[in-house]
């Protein structure tokens, strides 16, 4: 049951990451926006864990 949730929770994030990623902000919004969001969801990132995720999902939407 908890994969399922773990799951869930990471599609979501992954979803809104992404959705975030092609609004017309600038980056340093953007990431201000991810990592509140994450927050938000008792998830606490460094500002480096965030720059790192980006990084992460920009390298997989570009291939």
């Amino acid at each position: 049951m908890k994969s399922l949730l773990y799951a869930f929770l990471g599609g979501a994030v992954v979803g809104c990451s992404l959705a975030i990623l092609f609004a017309p902000e600038k980056g340093e919004d953007t990431r201000k926006r991810i990592k509140d969001l994450l927050k938000k969801k008792g998830i606490d990132f460094t500002d480096d864990e965030v720059e790192r995720l980006v990084d992460q999902i920009s390298a997989q939407i570009e291939q």
